[in-house]
């Protein structure tokens, strides 16, 4: 009976263990993802002109596909494929405030429409944007605020419907937002859309929510000069 009883409370033990161990590991805004490149900034002189690019896959893949334009600009690109703005705000110290950047430009909402963290709500995504906002602001931090940019649907979420109409309305209420702030606002939208008026311009990409290389460049000539009007 004893060790049928140390057998159990052994096995016990061993189950509580792992999923402390696995609660440890999870880090579910990841906000760990750029520790290392993070712990490099933080270490040099930090330069009067960084600027930060705060996304999802959008951003990590620009920053892959053209890195010559982070480069050679001294962008930082911030973004983490499959993240929403909640995940945003939570990592928004650690991959924006802490490297002190003169500017950080925010592209956030096509996740949450595609409802990567569940149901999508706009109020509670446009709040997440405006509580970034906020905490760059408070951080001495310009900031640009960007449009999501266009789709008709997620390949990945076949369930969610009415994305163009969500993408508009979102759109709509960041830009107005930006107005009321004079924030600068970079209208990716309509400068990707295509003609169907709802769907990103397939001369700008290949799954319908991801740029290709052709679609960075619009992206690209439209922030730099956003940016640059900021550090001018």
């Amino acid at each position: 009976m004893m060790k049928r009883y140390l057998a159990y409370m052994f096995m016990l033990a061993a189950v509580l263990s792992a999923v402390r161990v696995d609660a440890q590991d999870r880090d579910w805004a990841k906000v760990r993802y750029y520790e290392k490149q993070n712990q490099i900034l933080m270490r040099q002189p930090v330069p009067e002109n960084r600027v930060v690019f705060m996304g999802n896959s959008i951003t990590e893949n620009w920053a892959r596909i053209h890195p010559d334009f982070f480069a050679e600009n001294g962008y930082v690109g911030r973004g983490i494929s499959g993240q929403a703005s909640y995940q945003f705000v939570v990592r928004f110290r650690t991959d924006v405030i802490n490297l002190k950047p003169k500017v950080v430009i925010i592209n956030a909402g096509t996740n949450d429409i595609a409802e990567n963290s569940g149901p999508y709500n706009e109020d509670y995504t446009f709040g997440n944007i405006v509580s970034m906002v906020e905490l760059a602001e408070v951080n001495g931090i310009e900031v640009i605020l960007s449009s999501v940019l266009p789709a008709a649907s997620f390949g990945w979420r076949p369930s969610v419907t009415g994305a163009p109409g969500k993408i508009k309305a979102l759109n709509a209420r960041i830009k107005a937002y930006a107005e009321s702030k004079r924030i600068p606002y970079v209208d990716y939208y309509s400068q990707l859309l295509a003609d169907d008026g709802k769907s990103l311009n397939p001369n700008y990409t290949e799954d319908g929510v991801h740029p290709i290389a052709a679609g960075y460049d619009v992206m690209e000539r439209l922030v730099k000069q956003a940016i640059d009007e900021i550090l001018k």
